[in-house]
């Protein structure tokens, strides 16, 4: 694959993202009031971990004082924090009981269709 900048990289992740390429409870997805990054952090987590290593973060999503889900971001050499999917949440929503997991994960089987459309989209758009 030719070096891309991170910069190259979001832009491809963002415009290859779909409703087919979300995992996330339909409850979770209609307090999103549209926002495209909104159910895409697992299958980008993932697929930015396959592109340039590192270890996965997952935090908890707390809503109205409930934990209604987990968030995932990245953090590669020289300890860099990369979430393209922060901006997905909205007013009321915090993350909690943040960890760092450090084995290579990949998606669970309901995960792994949305995980390989967004991977073959950026891979394409990518040119590798």
């Amino acid at each position: 694959m030719t070096t891309r900048t991170l910069a190259e990289i979001e832009a491809v992740v963002r415009s290859s993202w779909g409703p087919d390429t979300s995992f996330a409870t339909a409850d979770y997805m209609a307090r999103g009031d549209g926002r495209p990054s909104r159910g895409q952090c697992a299958t980008t987590a993932l697929l930015v971990q396959s592109l340039l290593g590192g270890d996965l973060m997952v935090a908890d999503v707390e809503f109205e004082g409930r934990i209604e889900g987990v968030h995932y971001w990245n953090v590669i050499s020289g300890e860099v924090e990369i979430d393209l999917t922060r901006d997905q949440f909205g007013p009321g929503e915090s993350l909690v009981n943040q960890r760092r997991v450090t084995t290579p994960r990949s998606p669970s089987s309901a995960g792994e269709q949305p995980f390989q459309l967004l991977r073959d989209r950026v891979v394409a758009a990518l040119g590798s």
